[in-house]
């Protein structure tokens, strides 16, 4: 494997393997932003001995020893106390050279919800909480983060690091709350574990239009929040919402690799077991709560979707009005988006574009990609071809995915042909 390849490869693993690795040092060390940089410096130490010695067989257990240790020099150069640094040593389960396959996904799974509850403290504001999660469960960059938002990279850059600084001078513990204390970070818990399998379901940045993994660990955290909190109907809707979508999965790619839209895929790859699971929750949801929430809604937009057994048969009049609703309840301008695109479906383009039109103006939307993607789909449709082909061209200059950009290219090159 060359140098370029192992590189890419280790970026990969880097990916996946990154919240663990924090969320495990962040229970050895009780400071997240030390967990984070040792966490890095594992990185680094791969990045050097990787194309070396080659990449190991279990990559993550690797890189979780290679971590653990340098906490535990970490510790040793702090000069802890040594009844201290025995009984951390002692209770933390370091892997040995004979044994380094061996990982405890329990344990590992527990840390991150430790530590997704850690990083939505109310000591931090909402959107402190959200951008520091998504860093360290997400490991995404403050440039994907700020796309997400909507805003200047440097903003997010500084929220990172006064939320870093604050849960260190506030000592908040690394654990689950229960009672009241669990409620009041519950909605941002919530926002954050849907943030997380939307950077699954759709990748920001990079070579790759979906991140299953990413999407199977968000959903197990639902699933498990969903126990510990069973009478809350917002969490059943989110479980349900991510069951669904993630039923679509492997339909949203072809063997290429490449994106393929929502009406172009095919149903019989929807697993269905997913679809079930989806549908329960919601029912679930709908019996706790009397009104439906924001991820209950779009759960039930998603249902719409995983009942019609084509496309033609999809009820967008019913998904219309639940939008209408969704906007009511979390009124925003990509909602209204959302929006437009089921309007368009129910009751022809021109009345879509006409809400597209007027998104134009909003000035957070400046630099959102599917905005002129939209406009493009509902241009074709209208036999605007020289239109649509500007804004496809457009969209591809915003999206940091490959994948994405490629597939816009090519309606662009559509519309010319």
């Amino acid at each position: 494997m060359s140098l370029i390849d192992t590189h890419r490869t280790t970026d990969a693993i880097w990916r996946m393997e990154s919240a663990k690795l924090i969320a495990s040092l962040t229970r050895m060390l009780r400071d997240v932003d030390i967990a984070e940089d040792i966490a890095h410096d594992a990185l680094v130490v791969a990045l050097e001995q990787w194309p070396e010695i080659g990449i190991p067989d279990n990559p993550g257990a690797w890189l979780m020893t290679t971590a653990k240790r340098r906490a535990v020099d970490f510790m040793r150069r702090a000069k802890l106390r040594d009844h201290k640094y025995g009984e951390i040593a002692h209770g933390m389960d370091l892997y040995k050279e004979e044994d380094v396959d061996y990982v405890l996904d329990g344990e590992i799974g527990d840390d991150l919800l430790r530590l997704i509850f850690m990083t939505c403290h109310p000591v931090l504001s909402p959107n402190a909480r959200v951008a520091l999660t998504l860093r360290l469960l997400c490991g995404l960059t403050t440039k994907e983060i700020a796309r997400s938002f909507l805003i200047a990279e440097s903003t997010i850059a500084q929220r990172i690091v006064r939320a870093k600084r604050t849960l260190r001078a506030k000592k908040v513990s690394f654990d689950v709350p229960t009672g009241e204390a669990l409620k009041d970070r519950l909605s941002v818990v919530l926002e954050v574990i849907y943030l997380m399998f939307n950077e699954g379901y759709s990748a920001t940045s990079g070579n790759d239009w979906i991140r299953p993994l990413l999407c199977q660990e968000a959903l197990r955290l639902g699933r498990i929040l969903a126990e510990i909190v069973p009478n809350e109907s917002e969490v059943h809707g989110l479980v349900s919402l991510m069951e669904i979508q993630a039923s679509r999965l492997k339909a949203r790619v072809n063997p290429e690799r490449e994106p393929v839209r929502l009406l172009d895929q095919n149903r019989t790859q929807w697993d269905q077991l997913l679809i079930r699971r989806g549908l329960a929750a919601l029912e679930r949801s709908q019996k706790l709560g009397s009104t439906l929430g924001p991820y209950a809604l779009q759960a039930a937009i998603s249902a719409c979707h995983a009942k019609a057994p084509t496309p033609a048969e999809t009820d967008w009049i019913r998904i219309s009005a639940l939008y209408e609703a969704l906007a009511r309840v979390t009124p925003s301008p990509i909602v209204e988006l959302n929006r437009a695109v089921a309007i368009s479906m129910a009751f022809g383009p021109s009345y879509g574009l006409q809400i597209v039109d007027e998104l134009c103006a909003e000035p957070s939307l400046k630099g959102y990609h599917l905005l002129p993607s939209v406009r493009g789909d509902l241009l074709v449709k209208l036999g605007r071809f020289d239109e649509a082909r500007t804004e496809f061209e457009r969209a591809a200059t915003m999206t940091r995915n490959n994948r994405e950009k490629e597939l816009l290219l090519n309606r662009a090159n559509e519309c010319q042909s």
